[in-house]
């Protein structure tokens, strides 16, 4: 009888630590992930652009390595900012949370956070003491919207020329656009080139950055820093005619109104012209040996000068996080992880994309990969950046420009119709 006893004293106790384990498991199943990042494996989806650099792939892994139980899964978007816009729009509306951390153009966060679609990082920021204050001050402004910071900056671009130094001297890079087609001119056909040019002109957001570039340098503005729409102006149509007149001269691609960025940069890279208008990745990847022809003979200039001077369009790409992921501990992880300087400092090395945290440009070895960051050109094409013109519904205003400069380009309407056409249409869509 007492053996009896005491084996049911031991039944009961093994049965009331078996409950026990059996709810401690039951609550780790229910976790995605502990505070500290080491329960059990989460899978979250970053969306961004093809990258066409080895940047995206070094850092995901890095980011992998460091923390073990975070998976990445990278979803390509279209290359096309326009395209992937429309993406993004389609599967927000429709409250989808397939994906968890997105890349964002610059001329997106305010209207993505008024529209309800991302997560505001404040909270996040505060807990884990980012300090804002050692990022470009520029890029870091158009992430924030009515107070709240709603993404973070990953790298700033701005248009800049590059060329092939073994077909235009160091000492006589083009400085006016009037230079810029005597020598693409000069250079065309040489060293196995077919064009003298490349540039943007697809109808398209890169077009835009285009046309801000060449309307600046003549002096001219689409939106002035007061709101108001100044594009019919004498400065905004000759720089609307340089444009035009170097999209049509036969040192382009024939079809160059098919040329986004990569078209561009592949012809680039191919060897196939000796010079051309891109951002700052197109060092890093005209020096990769693995798919350049041209590695280790590629310079890089401010944009020539109009009237007014050189003026490049200001990019860049920052990340979010969906309001709707599941995952928003672990999405902060890896938005912290790539706008950190570790990610910022591999993509730098592996994408040549320009730092948004400015102690980076003093890393040696980000120096090493990217000597231009410390030339005299990178430096002034960065000072020479403008923005494209700030509204609430920037895509809307968009397509407008693009619409009139690719019918200017075609040669359907004058530059003068164009710029009175955009004064018109930008006017009665502006909200201000």
């Amino acid at each position: 009888m007492k053996n009896l006893k005491k084996m049911s004293k031991v039944i009961s106790a093994s049965l009331a630590l078996s409950l026990v384990l059996a709810a401690c498991s039951d609550d780790k199943s229910e976790s995605t992930g502990s505070k500290d990042g080491k329960d059990e494996k989460v899978k979250i989806v970053y969306a961004r652009g093809k990258d066409d650099t080895q940047g995206t792939k070094a850092m995901v892994e890095a980011f992998e390595k460091k923390y073990p139980n975070i998976d990445v899964e990278f979803k390509e978007m279209p290359a096309d900012t326009g395209k992937q816009h429309a993406q993004y729009l389609t599967a927000f509306n429709a409250n989808s949370s397939e994906m968890d951390v997105i890349d964002l153009d610059v001329i997106w966060p305010a209207e993505f956070a008024q529209a309800g679609y991302l997560m505001p990082l404040d909270r996040f920021i505060d807990k884990d003491g980012v300090n804002l204050d050692e990022y470009n001050q520029g890029a870091l402004s158009a992430s924030k919207f009515k107070g709240k910071q709603w993404a973070l900056p990953k790298f700033i671009d701005a248009g800049m020329l590059f060329y092939r130094t073994d077909l235009v001297d160091s000492g006589k890079v083009p400085k006016t656009w009037d230079e810029l087609l005597a020598t693409a001119k000069a250079t065309k056909g040489q060293g196995g080139t077919e064009f003298g040019y490349l540039m943007q002109a697809k109808q398209y957001e890169g077009l835009v950055c285009n046309a801000v570039e060449f309307i600046a340098s003549y002096g001219g503005k689409i939106i002035d820093e007061n709101g108001e729409v100044k594009v019919n102006s004498p400065e905004a149509i000759k720089g609307i005619k340089k444009l035009v007149e170097i999209a049509n001269s036969d040192v382009v691609p024939a079809n160059v109104t098919t040329f986004a960025e990569p078209e561009s940069h592949t012809a680039f890279i191919n060897g196939q012209s000796s010079l051309i208008r891109n951002w700052p990745y197109q060092f890093a990847l005209a020096n990769d040996k693995s798919q350049s022809k041209i590695a280790g003979k590629v310079g890089v200039a401010p944009l020539p000068a109009g009237d007014a001077g050189s003026a490049a369009a200001l990019g860049g790409w920052m990340a979010g996080i969906n309001k709707n992921t599941k995952h928003p501990e672990e999405a902060w992880k890896f938005l912290q992880f790539m706008t950190g300087a570790e990610g910022q400092k591999i993509d730098a090395i592996k994408g040549g994309h320009a730092p948004t945290l400015l102690a980076l440009y003093d890393d040696k070895e980000i120096l090493e990969a990217n000597p231009y960051f410390k030339e005299e050109g990178f430096v002034n094409a960065l000072e020479a950046a403008v923005s494209r013109p700030v509204a609430p519904n920037y895509p809307e205003i968009s397509d407008i420009i693009q619409g009139q400069i690719s019918k200017a380009i075609a040669g359907d309407i004058t530059a003068e119709e164009a710029a009175k056409n955009m004064q018109d249409e930008i006017s009665a869509k502006l909200v201000k």
